[in-house]
């Protein structure tokens, strides 16, 4: 459940058309989500597996394969944005995101371009527009933000990532005159899916690389305090059947955050007591385990830019099976 008494946020990491239609506007009403995010491949699965695109789809002969994913994106996207306005009016978030093509991720200005054309053709002013953290994209970020366009930074693995990511928001918020905001999706789950087994074998409990970067990312933003800035926590889902589907939510709880998350694993958050604060961490005690991971062989920059390439390339293939699907 949302928590605004420590400003804690609660987003579904899912789109699909009927569900959009029918079961997300019950979690809005009862106070479980105030948020959306969407990614390549959320809308690869929906597009693929859901018929309710069939009857869209058919309107749309004669077009090319992106044409008709933007076109059924942007009415996803519209009808989320609708239903969540009602808590941005009451700044309660109530923001959805829609990700640039990843192909994009080394094209600063292919990157604003497509932003600026996604969030005019939605007409919803609570739409983010999702950013790869590269270096193309950190200047994309301050452009978008600088037309009044809120930026999700997604793909963010590294503190150096985050730290790219506040100089870049900022140098758009400074000038600011009208409502724009930003989050920091810092990816969770992915470190542990790695690493865990390989840590094991050097009696270092697993479970922890995850959260403990995630929360040293936590710390950086909160040291900036410009107040529209936030930390979200997302690829927070669990891969593992031994853990309970809200071990990312429970183990990242923390005031003035977000955490996007799969539907079962908000549903098994709901079903379960309210969490205490698990964050802030110290950084002495989140550095002194990089430092135990380093002394046994794992370099945590290097494993970083491995995952965020890894993403890159998950999210281009998504999309293009996802275009291959419709042509």
């Amino acid at each position: 459940m949302v928590n605004r008494d420590i400003g804690f946020s609660l987003w579904l990491d899912f789109i699909e058309r009927d569900y959009l239609k029918n079961e997300f506007p019950k979690l809005i009403k009862q106070g479980v989500i105030n948020g959306a995010t969407s990614n390549p491949a959320i809308f690869a699965s929906a597009i693929t597996t859901s018929a309710a695109y069939k009857e869209q789809l058919a309107t749309l002969e004669g077009k090319s394969a992106k044409d008709k994913y933007e076109a059924l994106a942007i009415t996803d996207i519209k009808i989320a944005a609708q239903a969540l306005r009602g808590l941005y009016d009451d700044d309660n978030d109530g923001y959805i995101s829609i990700e640039v093509d990843p192909f994009l991720s080394d094209d600063t200005e292919g990157t604003v371009a497509e932003g600026i054309r996604l969030f005019e053709a939605i007409g919803e002013p609570n739409v983010m527009i999702k950013v790869p953290a590269t270096e193309a994209g950190y200047k994309a970020m301050t452009l978008l933000m600088s037309r009044g366009i809120s930026v999700n930074a997604t793909l963010v693995f590294s503190p150096a990532q985050a730290r790219k990511c506040i100089k870049a928001m900022n140098m758009a918020l400074e000038g600011a005159t009208s409502k724009v905001d930003a989050v920091i999706s810092v990816f969770v789950s992915r470190f542990d899916r790695l690493l865990d087994a390989e840590l094991e074998q050097e009696a270092i409990k697993p479970l922890k690389t995850g959260i403990y970067n995630a929360a040293k990312i936590y710390n950086l933003v909160e040291e900036n305090m410009d107040g529209r800035i936030k930390t979200l926590f997302a690829s927070t889902g669990v891969k593992d059947s031994s853990l309970r589907a809200d071990y990312y939510i429970h183990g990242l709880m923390a005031a003035y955050s977000i955490n996007t998350a799969p539907l079962a694993t908000i549903e098994s958050y709901v079903s379960h007591k309210r969490s205490p604060e698990a964050l802030p961490i110290e950084d002495d005690v989140i550095d002194g385990y990089f430092t135990k991971l380093s002394d046994h062989g794992f370099d945590i920059e290097e494993i970083s830019d491995g995952l965020m390439r890894d993403g890159l390339v998950a999210f281009e293939q998504a999309f293009t099976d996802m275009l291959d699907s419709i042509k």
